[in-house]
C-alpha cells in the first residue's frame, strides 16, 4: 500500500505567522502540527510541543513567529513510497509526523504515526479474521 493510500489532509502556514495564531490554528482543526509551506513545498513543521516549549522558552509571545520556533528541512516521504517504508522512516527520523510529496516535492498530504498504528491495528483484525476462519478449534467468546 503506497503511503498516499494513509496521507491524510495536511494544513499548512507560514513562516510569518505568529505562534498564538499556529496555536489557535492547531486547537480549531484539532491537530497536534502544521507543516510550513512556501510555494506548495514543505519548507517546516511546527507542532504543539514546539508550542509547548516555546512558552517556556519566550517571555515574549507575542512577536514570536512560527519561523522561530519550527523545525526546518523537515523529513518527507514520497506518495508512492510502501506503507511499511512510513514507520522505519519516522523511527530514522525520530518523528511522529511526516509531510507526504509528490514527484516535483510538492506537499499532497501528511502521514502521522497514529495513521500507522490504525492502518496496523487494521490489518491485524483482517488477519484475525482469516485465523479465526481456518481455525477449527477457535470459538469466538460471546
Amino acid at each position: 500500500m503506497p503511503v498516499q493510500n494513509l496521507a491524510v489532509d495536511v494544513v499548512t502556514t507560514t513562516g510569518d505567522t505568529t505562534v498564538a495564531d499556529a496555536a489557535r490554528t492547531m486547537r480549531d482543526e484539532e491537530l497536534g502540527d502544521l507543516v510550513v509551506a512556501e510555494n506548495d513545498r514543505p519548507v517546516g513543521i511546527v507542532t504543539d510541543r514546539d508550542v509547548a516549549l516555546a512558552v517556556a522558552e519566550h517571555e515574549d509571545l507575542a512577536a514570536l513567529t512560527v519561523a522561530d520556533i519550527m523545525t526546518t528541512d523537515p523529513i518527507t516521504i514520497h506518495e508512492d513510497a510502501t506503507a511499511t517504508e512510513l514507520p522505519a522512516t519516522m523511527a530514522e527520523g525520530r518523528v511522529r509526523r511526516i509531510p507526504v510529496v509528490d514527484d516535483d516535492a510538492r506537499l499532497v498530504g501528511i502521514a502521522t504515526l497514529d495513521d500507522v498504528v490504525a492502518t496496523t491495528g487494521e490489518m491485524l483484525k483482517d488477519v484475525a479474521t482469516v485465523i479465526e476462519g481456518q481455525s477449527r478449534e477457535y470459538e469466538p467468546e460471546a
